[in-house]
């Protein structure tokens, strides 16, 4: 057990240096992106329906629920329910936009390496020009497998927390 988890460390070592100094950077992104989508998850697995529950609970417990106070009481109770819920989602979404950039960034330093290498060396040696075309590709395919996977988690958020509130604005009426 102890040797598979030194053997997998390495493999990620390995891996980490073969993409290049931009590949700490687009990890460190997807570490920040992955914390948020999880506290998202847990924010409105948790809070949030306590946050709704006693919402709901103010709400029907008031006996003016049709003047335009009331209207506006409601209106302040949904708002802050939204901006509570909806807090991170822009920044997990900006990560998405940023990753593949950050991909991109490392295709183009990895290509620099490239022409460097081809320049010193006459462009003949295939086998020194090779990592840095794995400098280049490395932080791509990184990047984008970052973004693609956050875009699902993001739309999975965005959806969850657009019907929530739509619920909430349903259970919340207003009477005639």
């Amino acid at each position: 057990m102890y040797f598979t988890f030194l053997d997998i460390l390495d493999a990620v070592n390995t891996f980490m240096n073969r993409g290049g100094p931009v590949l700490n950077y687009i990890a460190l992104l997807l570490l920040i992106k992955w914390t948020l989508v999880f506290e998202r998850i847990w924010y409105l697995n948790t809070t949030h329906k306590k946050n709704v529950k006693n919402t709901l609970v103010a709400w029907n417990s008031r006996s003016d629920t049709h003047s335009w106070s009331a209207h506006q009481i409601r209106s302040m109770m949904i708002s802050k329910i939204s901006v509570d819920v909806r807090s991170t989602l822009p920044v997990i979404e900006v990560l998405v936009t940023i990753c593949p950039l950050m991909g991109l960034i490392g295709t183009v330093t990895g290509m620099i390496n490239v022409f460097f290498t081809m320049s010193v060396s006459g462009g003949g040696d295939a086998k020194s020009m090779a990592g840095g075309v794995s400098m280049a590709t490395i932080p791509t395919m990184a990047g984008m497998v970052g973004a693609i996977s956050g875009i699902f988690v993001y739309n999975y958020l965005k959806g969850k927390v657009d019907r929530d509130l739509e619920l909430l604005e349903d259970h919340l009426a207003l009477s005639q």
